[in-house]
């Protein structure tokens, strides 16, 4: 039998700060510490720390603290009120030294670390140098360093040139040039090429997240025999034509994009109903294999790009109204925040919708953490607090804070002009009918008035009927007091009538229900009003665009200085980051196309590279960066920094095809290598940087509760619409199900059933901020509290066990598994025992495991006749009557086979 999941991962301990390391890091990209014979710059190795720590106070305000300027060595040596802060060649006697090793400054925060303060000692100690000549004013300081501007991932992509082939590859593919010439300086190899049917099950996970079927697994396994290329390409072909790659990757993206159903913020958490059209958009674009620099220009200005080529809801040709839904649909990407303004509509909720949408953007498109400036400068890269409100000038028109639009008014219909005239002549319709229902029930009504008003004195007959037949709001104080005394006129209402005549209930109800149910029949027909979450504009007159200002500190009600919309300013010494807007080709600012435009021309210097990094991460467990959210000084340096440029120009030469790029990684001799690990390979590369073999991976979240379904037989491949509804159990568990606690929250005890919806893919499980689903958080799917998840965490931790082993919702699992087993097939125990083998891990099962099965079995068997026992259902009704022994036992057994690292595991 294969081993439990939930063996412990070696971690190395963490003996330095990740921010201790940045600052030796920053602008070298070297790890080596200075030593004392080393020279320490102040721009390379000094000004970093200080503008990591003090420069808000010393510098960056427009009032300087104590008179000390920090940005400069020359200020350093002038000092501020207390006098010099630097001795250059005495360290000891130097003011900065000293208030650093006290702790008294930065005031308010934590101690610099030790290893800091030292190296700004030796800096003194070398004479406080500088790597050039400094400026003579406040005013020609530039805002960068030369060591900030030359930032890799700031740089042009560069188009490098492949490498030669050596000894250890004869692969034409590029790829494996560049991972072999870094192999051959470090001596390593390349390991053996995975076997077929490992490749076939990696392969498959990595471009569809679903297993093979044991007879996809045979004809791929006898095919590789003869023509191993051949085979292998016509697999690869298939898997990327297949419906559900797009199912695949649309995930990954729906990740960065932050994609979720509701709108989170508090324990409210509404609901988006119309958010998952924006799911099918990713979906579809992908399956269709849309350019790259299209999908993203299309997701930040498809409401403009359509009035730029005069699409709208009422184009006349119907390729033209599907193509102006697709674009606004597009730009549900800049509506997927978190919103707290549908319950607390203020400055600071809309704010923070805002800067939340930033951050997506800009960790989607840029790597970077742009964030990090909304308060101030960024700390380590260079991002000015100008640059920050200057991107978020593209998209300020859309969000227009002043005229804040809740989340139920920004819906934008996609309606037809036809169809609302369509729509509204059935309306008048219905309504007729409604004429004749409102009509016969007040007859009704009148009927039972008059009944209950002959059980009345004469005298107060008149006066009674027309104090009830009289406005509530006009009756005198006489007609109010009349009816009190007599309550059963006062109560007499259509939904009371039955309370008063028999005949009514019997027969007359039933004549209302069939006029009700003929209206509702011609509503049924009216077509359907489809709404997207759209990203728009509101008409404006130009001189009216809302401007951005710079807010100090972050602080929305605080603004500063006007900011007009541009690219980063560190990019200006080699492109154009100012931004055209109020084209005549849209009636918008147009300031979000022009952007778009920009950030996809070829010459950015991240676009590519991030999304490149992001797939060959996808492809390999880890990204040529393998900080792929932060391509700034706290992320790591590119493990083979050629290689990610050539692929970065291959994939914008080839027309940004993201198909092509698949292709190039996974056709190459690195992707194809076996996990197996060798002893010189650890002791040289223990992390795998340099690629000499593949990494075993567990399956993502999504991957797993999909091969769950797919094993089990039960999975439901219906693709597109509403998302399948989570419910919360009992017991506090969050499964799939129709919610039907009451609005006080308590659980009901009602079912709905889906009718097979539950067992669709769980990319169309619905993502409620509030309640996301048990078994996708147990293996670290996001629950989108965040803006967006930049990277998945890996974890290996003891809920994962016991959830694998314990969660009704595994057993549910394992009794479709034996189902199937019983449905298909022959009835004999050693067969049922392979196809569960060849199914749940594409392999045949050995003598000893069918033996070992089979005790199994029979002493489960045993067991449950001794124990009687019923099936366990996640949501439903529960189950009625004992299950069988036999039925118990193999269930049991197929809970062993996909509660192991076999299952869980990609080699």
């Amino acid at each position: 039998m294969a081993r439990m999941i939930g063996q412990p991962i070696v971690m190395k301990p963490i003996l330095i700060s990740q921010l201790a390391l940045a600052t030796v890091w920053l602008l070298t990209g070297s790890l080596a510490v200075a030593d004392q014979d080393s020279k320490i710059v102040f721009e390379k190795q000094i000004r970093p720390i200080l503008k990591q720590h003090c420069f808000h106070c010393h510098g960056e305000e427009e009032e300087v603290s104590a008179g000390l300027d920090l940005r400069l060595r020359r200020f350093l040596a002038q000092g501020g009120d207390s006098g010099a802060a630097i001795i250059p060649g005495d360290p000891e006697n130097s003011l900065l030294i000293e208030v650093l090793r006290s702790g008294q400054m930065p005031e308010g925060k934590d101690k610099l670390p030790d290893q800091e303060i030292d190296l700004i000692a030796k800096w003194i100690q070398q004479g406080a140098p500088t790597a050039r000549s400094e400026p003579e004013t406040v005013a020609e300081l530039d805002a960068f360093t030369e060591e900030e501007r030359n930032w890799w991932s700031l740089q042009p992509i560069a188009a490098p040139q492949v490498p030669a082939a050596n000894e250890l590859t004869d692969s034409t593919n590029p790829i494996d040039r560049f991972i072999a010439r870094s192999l051959q300086q470090s001596g390593l190899t390349f390991s053996p090429a995975a076997d077929a049917r490992t490749l076939i099950r990696r392969l498959q996970f990595d471009l569809t997240g679903l297993p093979p079927t044991p007879d996809e697994i045979t004809a791929f396994t006898e095919q590789s025999k003869d023509a191993p290329e051949s085979a292998y390409r016509s697999l690869l072909e298939r898997l990327l034509n297949s419906p559900a790659y797009g199912e695949r990757w649309a995930r990954h993206w729906l990740d960065i994009a932050g994609y979720a159903d509701s709108n989170g913020f508090d324990e409210k958490d509404v609901v988006r109903e119309h958010a998952w059209r924006y799911r099918d958009y990713v979906i579809r674009s992908l399956n269709n294999d849309k350019p790259y620099d299209q999908f993203i220009r299309e997701q930040l200005a498809g409401d403009e790009i359509a009035a730029s080529l005069g699409m709208h809801a009422n184009s006349p040709e119907e390729q033209d109204r599907a193509r102006y839904a697709e674009l606004l649909t597009a730009t549900g990407f800049l509506r997927m925040a978190p919103d707290g303004s549908v319950s607390q509509n203020n400055i600071t909720t809309r704010n923070q919708c805002v800067a939340d949408t930033i951050k997506i953007i800009s960790t989607t498109l840029y790597g970077m953490t742009i964030e990090c400036a909304q308060c101030h400068n960024h700390r380590y890269d260079p991002i000015t607090q100008a640059d920050y409100y200057s991107l978020r000038a593209i998209f300020d028109p859309g969000f227009d804070v002043p005229r804040w639009r809740v989340p139920k008014n920004r819906l934008v219909s996609l309606q037809t002009k036809q169809q609302a005239e369509q729509a509204a002549n059935i309306e008048k319709e219905a309504k007729k009918i409604d004429a004749e229902r409102n009509a016969q029930q007040k007859q009704f009504i009148a009927e039972v008035l008059e009944k209950e008003l002959a059980k009345r004195d004469e005298a107060i007959r008149d006066d009674l009927r027309v104090a009830y037949n009289s406005n509530a709001k006009q009756r005198t104080k006489e007609q109010t007091k009349l009816l009190s005394e007599h309550p059963s006129i006062n109560k007499l209402s259509a939904s009371s009538l039955y309370l008063y005549d028999s005949t009514y209930k019997t027969k007359h109800a039933a004549t209302l229900k069939e006029i009700a149910a003929r209206a509702q029949a011609i509503r049924d027909t009216k077509p359907t009003e489809e709404f997207v979450h759209a990203f728009t504009e509101l008409a404006n007159d130009p001189k009216a665009v809302v401007t951005t200002h710079v807010f100090f500190r972050g602080n929305p009600e605080a603004p500063k200085e006007k900011v007009l919309p541009s690219d980063l300013s560190v990019l200006a010494s080699w492109r154009s980051t100012e931004l055209a807007e109020f084209s005549d080709a849209v009636p918008t600012t147009g300031r979000r196309l022009a952007f778009a435009r920009s950030v996809t021309d070829g010459r950015h210097p991240l676009l590519a590279r991030v999304i490149v990094n992001r797939v060959w991460k996808h492809h390999f467990g880890r990204g040529l960066v393998s900080s792929a959210g932060d391509f700034g000084v706290l992320g790591e340096r590119p493990s083979h920094p050629e290689l990610l440029d050539w692929l970065a120009t291959e994939f914008m030469e080839s027309g940004w095809s993201l198909k092509a790029l698949h292709r190039l990684i996974l056709t190459s001799q690195t992707w194809q290598q076996s996990s197996k690990r060798s002893k010189r390979g650890d002791q040289i590369d223990p992390d795998n940087q340099l690629l000499s073999r593949q990494k075993t991976r567990r399956l993502e979240a999504e991957a797993l509760r999909d091969a769950l379904l797919a094993v089990t037989g039960k999975l439901n491949r219906k693709p597109f619409g509403p998302p399948i509804p989570v419910m919360p159990t009992t017991d506090g568990s969050i499964v799939v199900g129709n919610d039907t606690t009451d609005s006080a929250g308590r659980q009901t005890g009602k079912y709905i059933p889906l009718h097979g919806e539950e067992y669709r893919r769980s990319i169309y499980v619905q993502v409620r901020r509030s309640r996301p689903l048990d078994l996708l958080t147990t293996f670290d799917a996001p629950s989108m509290t965040d803006p967006n998840c930049i990277s998945r965490p890996e974890t290996t931790v003891s809920p994962q066990s016991l959830l694998m082993m314990n969660n009704s919702g595994m057993r549910a699992h394992a009794r479709h598994f034996a189902q199937r087993l019983q449905n298909t097939g022959p009835p004999d125990q050693d067969s049922q025992i392979r196809t569960a083998f060849e199914l749940c891990y594409g392999r045949k099962a050995s003598e000893t495991e069918i033996a070992n099965s089979k005790n199994f079995i029979n002493a489960q068997q045993q067991y449950y006749k001794d124990n009687p026992a019923k099936f366990e259902n996640e949501s439903g009704p529960a189950e009625k009557e004992n299950a069988s022994a036999q039925a118990l036992a193999l269930a049991a057994f197929c809970h062993a086979l996909l509660s192991t690292n076999e299952f869980l595991y990609i080699d």
